[in-house]
């Protein structure tokens, strides 16, 4: 699909009323809370133009509100509805009156307490694994004693990296490595591209053949670029986070790729979408 003859992909439908971007948060939005280029102009251009915005993070450690508050920070308005955690989904996967014990800041406690799940700290039904710096030994032990006493194991996502302006710091992905090691157990993921992140969109978004024309953007591949794919919506790569520019992506389909958001959102509201393409991902 081209756009007036130029040989460029055309995603009007991306850019116009109606439509919605589910856009990552840290290496998109933010480097460690400080925004990547003017992001709260483009967020306002694109809100502008009829598109809804939502904020997805597979970061499970803040809050709701203290999402929320990062967001205000960098100049953009948003409101709990447009925005979704890993830790959301974690909680998805325990019923209410179930116990935990779980490794994880107080975003991931938060969720699982609005589950109605009882957090221990040690024993329960299920080990849950969040991004945290209070990892040590004892931690470690009582998690993974937990998982493999009650062979579940749950991890909000399996990041590897965590991108910040000094460099990439180990993600929850290494955290829960080490348990499932410890454990023997192996752990169902929560968080982006795995499926109860989806099933949490699918709903919150009402996504499907009669949902809105929806575009995600990410700066990682192999968790925004698959979960794109599992919603069977295009992939927007933006090479300021955890991937550079020049990296090869692999297998991974590419709508569009771009240095950052801003220009990402520039290109599309002005008819302009460079890089990469897959035309058989925007017909």
């Amino acid at each position: 699909m081209t756009a007036g003859g130029s040989g460029r992909p055309r995603l009007d439908r991306f850019a116009s009323a109606g439509a919605l971007w589910i856009v990552d948060l840290d290496g998109v939005i933010w480097l460690s809370g400080e925004p990547i280029g003017d992001v709260s102009g483009a967020v306002a251009d694109l809100r502008g133009a009829g598109v809804t915005v939502a904020f997805v993070t597979n970061n499970s450690a803040p809050t709701t509100d203290e999402l929320l508050d990062r967001i205000d920070r960098v100049g953009i308005r948003a409101s709990a509805e447009h925005l979704v955690s890993s830790a959301e989904a974690a909680a998805s996967l325990l019923q209410p009156g179930e116990s935990a014990c779980v490794l994880g800041d107080q975003g991931l406690l938060d969720a699982l307490t609005a589950r109605g799940v009882e957090v221990r700290p040690r024993g329960g039904a299920a080990g849950v694994v969040g991004w945290s710096r209070s990892f040590d030994f004892d931690r470690l032990a009582a998690v993974a004693t937990t998982a493999r006493h009650s062979g579940i194991l749950i991890g909000t996502n399996e990041d590897p990296t965590h991108p910040t302006p000094g460099g990439l710091l180990p993600g929850a992905g290494s955290l829960l490595a080490a348990v499932a090691t410890a454990s023997g157990v192996e752990p169902r993921v929560a968080g982006k591209p795995h499926r109860p992140m989806v099933e949490l969109l699918r709903h919150r978004f009402h996504l499907g053949p009669d949902g809105p024309p929806t575009l995600v953007v990410g700066d990682q591949p192999e968790t925004d670029g698959r979960l794109a794919d599992a919603l069977t919506t295009p992939f927007a790569l933006v090479d300021s986070g955890v991937t550079r520019p020049g990296t090869v992506v692999g297998d991974v389909p590419v709508a569009v790729r771009t240095a950052d958001f801003v220009h990402l959102v520039a290109d599309a509201l002005d008819g302009r979408w460079a890089a990469r393409h897959d035309d058989r991902q925007l017909s």
